[in-house]
């Protein structure tokens, strides 16, 4: 992606400083805990020049202590370091929803895929107004930022905020580099002991065997697919620089054939844990709020929305409640939002909307709709969507072929189901349907 103006570049250049390195090792070696890794993490920055804020999010799993933290929505927590006097802060009052929190659906384009480096929010361009009005608010200048992701899924981020304008030094940039990855690392550590710990305490067997499973295959798959992905990727970069080479032609024509196949791989077996992980979980069913579980979702799909310039407008009655297990209705919404995402027409509008309605044993339910401007589907077509790995997406479209029928199985699990409807060249409307908490009022 062409790097804008108002962005530094953040390509490796030195090494990291002493101090940083330091740091790092001892993340590592585990010798603190994961509260004073992020605690010393931004006692570092915050000793550097004019750094005034740091900030770190966690996107998918809660931190071990709460204390200190603020919860937006249901499914990330954010906290921050701010030098004195400095009079800035990124965490939303408390009581706010994710709405609330900073979204920069342009400058997260960028930092998905490397540290991202914004020199100056006035030198942003038009369309990333709604970045800059963001960072006006929270009086930030400039800023650094970094994903942590091991193993490329994306578990939150650190960033660095001040009220100064200009460039940031390498030495910053690289100790940034360092630490994000370290972080990293210690979290997926404690996601891992985490999900082991809770197996060990279930006292179901079947249940342990499950989350047994999937933790398997989780790391039997990834670790062979992040060497293939690795090697190919090397491969490939060493073939662009020798290209009249017949072997070099032959990785040139051929690596990206593999990549694509691994990124198959990839989102197939995601859906699978992620549906095997929302199954086994602990939680129970309960009352839902559907507006907040939708406002979870929107907020977390708003830059790949961005990207594929696509509105989603949700209207929803706030006392709107379904009686099933919370991350059960949240992946569901995650797949239908998603699916609605990729096949609508750029420009577009994906409508969120929910109606109760008396179901046909007499049950009061809830339907939530998922509605885009698509392709649409012919009927055969719309009956195969829910078999596994059938697809009609367009080519190079990602996707695995999972996410309706695990939607429809996990809304069955909580009494409902999965339909939708649909008209070639006129688009589709998903819904799932579940339990509605409360009576319908007379």
């Amino acid at each position: 992606m062409t790097r804008h103006r108002a962005l530094q570049d953040t390509c490796p250049a030195g090494s990291a400083t002493a101090a940083a390195l330091a740091l790092a090792t001892t993340i590592l070696d585990g010798q603190i805990s994961l509260e004073m890794a992020l605690d010393r993490t931004a006692a570092h920055f915050l000793g550097l020049q004019r750094v005034t804020v740091v900030a770190v999010a966690l996107t998918t799993s809660p931190p071990e202590d709460e204390s200190g933290w603020t919860k937006l929505g249901g499914r990330a927590w954010l906290r921050e370091w701010v030098a004195e006097d400095s009079g800035v802060s990124i965490v939303p009052p408390p009581g706010a929803g994710p709405e609330a929190a900073l979204s920069m659906p342009w400058l997260s384009r960028f930092a998905r895929g490397d540290i991202v480096a914004l020199v100056d929010r006035d030198l942003l361009p038009e369309e990333a107004r709604l970045d800059r009005e963001e960072l006006t608010r929270l009086q930030v200048s400039s800023l650094v930022a970094s994903t942590l992701t091991p193993g490329g899924e994306m578990l939150g981020s650190l960033s660095i905020g001040s009220g100064e304008v200009g460039p940031w030094s390498p030495g910053l940039i690289e100790d940034l580099r360092l630490l994000t990855s370290a972080i990293a690392s210690r979290l997926d550590l404690a996601r891992s002991q985490r999900a082991l710990a809770a197996a060990i305490a279930s006292g179901a067997e079947s249940r342990l065997a499950y989350q047994q499973l999937f933790a398997s295959v989780g790391h039997e798959l990834r670790t062979p697919l992040a060497a293939i992905v690795g090697y190919t990727e090397m491969l490939i970069q060493e073939a662009a620089e020798q290209p009249s080479e017949p072997v070099a032609t032959a990785l040139l024509n051929d690596g990206p054939i593999i990549l694509r196949a691994c990124d198959q791989l990839v989102s197939v077996m995601d859906n699978l844990l992620g549906t095997g992980r929302t199954v086994t979980s602990g939680d129970a069913r309960q009352e839902v709020v559907v507006a907040e579980a939708l406002a979870d979702v929107v907020h977390w799909h708003r830059t790949p929305a961005t990207d594929a310039q696509v509105d989603l407008v949700v209207v929803v009655d706030p006392a709107t409640t379904v009686w099933a297990h919370p991350s059960g209705v949240r992946q569901v919404l995650t797949n239908l939002v998603t699916n609605a995402i990729v096949h609508q027409q750029a420009p577009g509008t994906v409508h969120l909307s929910a109606d109760r309605f008396l179901g046909e044993s007499g049950q009061d339910m809830v339907r939530i709709v998922v509605r885009d401007v698509g392709p649409g589907l012919s009927p055969d077509q719309l009956v195969r969507a829910f078999e596994p790995f059938v697809r009609f997406a367009a080519p190079g479209t990602k996707g695995s072929g999972l996410g309706l029928p695990l939607s429809r199985t996990l809304a069955e699990r909580d009494g409902g189901t999965v339909r939708g409807e649909s008209t070639p060249g006129a688009g589709s409307i998903f819904w799932v349907e579940l339990p509605a908490s409360a009576p319908m009022s007379a």
